[in-house]
């Protein structure tokens, strides 16, 4: 499909190619909470080995995102696409097979690389086909995506009930997935030969503003990574049945992806930071009552924290892509920031079940991500429109072609992106 002049169908038919792509991005994740106690009574995994099965796939989407300017540039972003959708289908229907920790472990780790993947490049695929649009049109990729988990959190426990069976309940993941590499097959613009020697990562890498941008990312998601993983089962210590539980992540999980939507279409100011805010002070909210009053109102307490979770990975993510105007440089840098931040987001999970194991209550692990979160809104003072174009004012360097007419000024920046506010 021409990336020039697409038709109204073409345009729309690309739209539903990012939401499906998006929507298989977090269900394989949100499926465990509620099945937990049966996945740990075959498998023999206790809470540590369980939390492996958020801990490997976030860990690969921080290695594998450092990858993301090669694979823009060398691999091209539609084959990276659909390779790894092929990918995500067949690590679901692989458990189906699944009678082991390790195997299961193995499975997230099949996952977990196709998903990084897709997160390394997917952002610059939206930057270039909606260079006018980015802040829409990532709002409804965050959305599906974390709407993918909503759906794998309250279908995985109805369907392993209805069957019988909790490998059902992860393995019908693999019918979403080729639906979508089909859709991505049909839709996706093929890939054009890359300027020699593609992005300089590691030019990129010495620049502070992207580790502060990592560190945000990463701690932010950190919240997300531990609730999938850890709400259901926080709940069922509290009586509550798998079902139940599923459905509380559910709709935590829907709150997440209306804020992602919503957020960054009321958003359209140049300056994210008070949204951002907004978003950091609805997860403090979450996780005081969580750790206080987690009975007092628990759908509520989903609501807003799904809400504070799903706008804030939106509005990062824009706020990355905002930084810089050219789409291969702009997905570079989102693919380096998701690099670090799935690094730090890989391992609280972990860290609070090792907390509950030693305090015998989840209490300890909501108090570190409240902190966390106070940590973030610190950070994020310093990221503000006006300082874009001077954290990332030093030419990027393209192999050979650093200095080709490639690289863009300060001036032209700030065109572009107050071209890109008034056309949206």
């Amino acid at each position: 499909m021409a990336v020039e002049g697409p038709s109204h169908a073409a345009r729309v038919l690309l739209l539903a190619a990012v939401a499906l792509v998006g929507l298989n991005l977090r269900p394989f994740i949100t499926g465990i909470g509620p099945l937990v106690d049966d996945i740990g009574a075959q498998t023999g995994l206790d809470l540590k080995g369980i939390s492996l099965l958020t801990l490997v796939p976030m860990a690969l989407m921080g290695v594998v995102a450092f990858a993301g300017p090669f694979l823009q540039a060398r691999v091209g972003a539609r084959r990276s696409v659909i390779a790894s959708l092929f990918v995500l289908a067949a690590g679901s229907l692989l458990r189906l097979f699944a009678t082991t920790g390790w195997q299961m472990v193995g499975t997230a780790a099949l996952l977990g690389l196709g998903v990084a993947v897709i997160q390394a490049v997917f952002p610059g695929i939206v930057k270039k086909q909606f260079p006018n649009h980015v802040g829409v049109v990532m709002g409804l990729y965050s959305a599906t995506l974390v709407g993918g988990g909503a759906l794998g959190a309250q279908a995985a426990p109805l369907i392993a009930s209805a069957t019988g069976d909790w490998h059902f309940g992860l393995a019908w993941m693999a019918i979403p997935a080729v639906l979508a590499l089909l859709l991505a097959a049909y839709t996706l613009p093929r890939d054009r030969t890359a300027p020699r020697g593609g992005i300089n990562a590691m030019a990129m890498l010495g620049r502070p503003r992207l580790w502060l941008l990592m560190a945000c990312f990463g701690l932010v998601n950190g919240g997300y990574s531990t609730v999938v993983a850890w709400l259901a089962p926080f709940y069922r210590e509290h009586g509550w049945s798998a079902a139940a539980s599923g459905s509380l992540l559910a709709i935590m999980a829907v709150f997440q992806g209306l804020a992602a939507l919503l957020l960054p279409m009321l958003a359209r100011g140049k300056d994210l930071r008070p949204w951002l805010w907004l978003t950091l002070a609805m997860q403090a909210v979450g996780f005081v009552a969580l750790a206080f009053r987690p009975e007092a109102a628990p759908y509520a307490l989903a609501m807003l924290l799904g809400s504070g979770l799903g706008g804030c990975f939106a509005l990062s993510m824009i706020a990355a892509l905002d930084h810089l105007p050219d789409p291969a440089e702009a997905g570079a840098l989102s693919a380096l920031m998701q690099g670090g931040g799935f690094l730090i987001t890989a391992f609280p999970p972990w860290i609070v079940a090792a907390l509950h194991d030693a305090t015998g209550s989840f209490v300890a692990g909501w108090l570190l991500h409240l902190g966390a979160v106070l940590v973030v809104a610190a950070l994020y003072w310093r990221v503000s429109p006006a300082s874009y174009a001077e954290a990332m004012s030093a030419p990027i360097p393209r192999g050979h072609n650093a200095g080709s007419p490639e690289t863009v000024s300060i001036t032209a920046f700030r065109q572009v992106r107050q071209d890109a506010d008034e056309s949206i």
